[in-house]
């Protein structure tokens, strides 16, 4: 099956106190922006309550995972995520003694071996648990690719890691977020829609970076870092596209999935509004896929530490008026 790939940069969202040394840095060709930091959880998601929604069946992932890897498994995405990683630990100026790998799907991250060659592979649990195997302090490294994406409890699993990780030990971490998908939503919304009268869930609820940056500040992390890289894939018809996500392992696991078979009817409609909507002038459709990276550290005396509020030595507001004398 041939492919096209466009990639796609995306702006940085990196908080004023991560512009320093240690923050790991993106590929060539991003833009960093320095935004307000919102503390909290948006688009949706519950702010407050104690018992996290269970969104994802992830016995169910575990299971397809290992399907796909049987079957011979799709991996471009995977590729480029492990290279990708290898480039930004590269930046990363020390050592790394106790590495992990979280529940990477497929050969995990073998492209890591070269330089962490103590790295420890952690394996989903079957049963679909998300209770982490690690002591406090044991790691001074933790990466994940493509994995965190199908977590219920996100913010419960970064608090995990965060407390696995020893001071000033390094999180770096790939997921499918943001926009990943948005062509085959929209295409089966509206094919349900006109078909059956009515919606079924099909694509998992992705998490945006705004809703990341924030998750890492409340775990605990310093000097958090969120950017997003956007591949375009470009395929016949969307059967194709579908036929890629079951040998990726990722086909629908949502709890409230519909579980009866979809009627041949509703699938035909949604590969013509599909072709319809996202085609380009060739008649090939567009996959979009965004990557969205993490990176945080466990705070350490040593990091840059933003200044206390009043202890600036100059006045923007003086400064104002005396860049306004000059002019005039």
């Amino acid at each position: 099956m041939s492919r096209h790939y466009t990639v796609y940069r995306v702006a940085f969202w990196v908080p004023a106190a991560a512009q320093q040394r240690k923050s790991v840095a993106a590929r060539p060709g991003h833009e960093s922006v320095a935004t307000t930091v919102e503390i909290g959880v948006t688009s949706g998601m519950a702010r407050n309550s104690q018992i996290p929604p269970v969104l994802f069946d992830r016995a169910l992932l575990h299971a397809r995972q290992r399907r796909a890897r049987a079957q011979g498994e799709v991996t471009f995405l995977l590729d480029r995520v492990a290279e990708d990683m290898s480039d930004r630990l590269a930046a990363v100026m020390r050592e790394f003694h106790a590495p992990a790998d979280l529940w990477t799907p497929g050969d995990g991250l073998t492209a890591l071996r070269s330089r962490l060659p103590t790295i420890a592979r952690i394996e989903p649990d079957a049963t679909g648990a998300e209770t982490l195997p690690f002591a406090p302090e044991s790691l001074d490294l933790v990466v994940s690719a493509l994995a965190l994406q199908f977590v219920n409890d996100l913010p419960g699993v970064l608090a995990q890691v965060r407390r696995a990780l020893r001071p000033d030990g390094l999180l770096l971490a790939a997921m499918i977020g943001g926009d990943s998908l948005t062509e085959l939503r929209q295409a089966f919304a509206a094919a349900e829609a006109e078909c059956e009268g009515g919606m079924s869930p099909r694509v998992a609820p992705f998490a945006d970076l705004r809703d990341i940056g924030a998750l890492l500040q409340r775990a605990g992390f310093a000097l958090p870092v969120t950017d997003v890289d956007r591949v375009v894939v470009r395929y016949g018809n969307a059967f194709a596209l579908m036929q890629d996500l079951r040998r990726m392992g990722a086909a629908n696991v949502l709890i409230e999935r519909r579980r009866t078979p979809s009627r041949r009817a509703t699938l035909l409609r949604m590969a013509e509004i599909y072709a319809e909507r996202f085609a380009d002038a060739d008649g090939r459709i567009r996959a979009t896929f965004d990557i969205i990276w993490l990176s945080g550290w466990a705070p350490h005396a040593s990091q840059q530490q933003p200044l206390k509020p009043g202890s600036a030595r100059a006045s923007l507001a003086e400064a104002v008026k005396k860049a306004g004398k000059t002019e005039s």
